[in-house]
């Protein structure tokens, strides 16, 4: 069974899915991509897991970086599963390009190359905002694209956390806004 609640951050509505042990989902209200993978049968009900997500976002948007993780079971393909386990190695208030993750993700594999595009397609799809840190991904040219919440949230998520933006912009037009 797949559980949902509701949480009210400073940059608008968020909703929290888990399965009985772990964080499913975490879609900021009216996303790209929006709850793509809840079922239609869930229950709205806070569980141990979702109660462990909302104190994790508490700290999180008080400029503080948690000390602990909620359990997380992101849901996706191979490929999806390991460009997210390296979103998870990126330092609270550091960035990283999606050209670096994609020679990080090659060098794992054994392979010459990997697609930045791909890269940027898993990242996009991530079901885990925040807590897997999708929004600290950036162009290689420091543009602050892709991010499926709007990139005026992952602007506030990157400086919430002191990240250094120098050299960083919002692109003026282009798929990214």
């Amino acid at each position: 069974m797949v559980y949902t609640c509701h949480y009210d951050s400073p940059l608008g509505g968020i909703l929290l899915a888990a399965e009985e042990k772990a964080l499913t989902g975490l879609w900021f209200d009216g996303e790209k991509y929006f709850a793509d993978n809840l079922p239609a049968e869930h229950v709205q009900q806070e569980t141990p897991v979702l109660a462990e997500a909302k104190r994790w976002l508490d700290l999180y948007f008080t400029g503080k970086e948690p000390d602990f993780m909620p359990p997380l079971h992101p849901i996706g393909s191979a490929f999806r599963q390991s460009v997210w386990e390296i979103l998870r190695q990126i330092p609270y208030g550091k960035t990283m390009t999606y050209g670096e993750i994609a020679r990080q993700l090659a060098g794992k594999l054994g392979i010459s190359r990997m697609s930045a595009q791909a890269v940027g397609g898993a990242v996009g799809h991530n079901e885990i905002s925040i807590l897997i840190p999708c929004h600290r991904v950036v162009g290689m040219d420091g543009s602050m694209t892709g991010y499926a919440g709007g990139i005026d949230k992952k602007v506030k998520l990157l400086e919430l956390e002191h990240a250094d933006m120098t050299g960083l912009f919002v692109p003026k037009k282009g798929t990214a806004l």
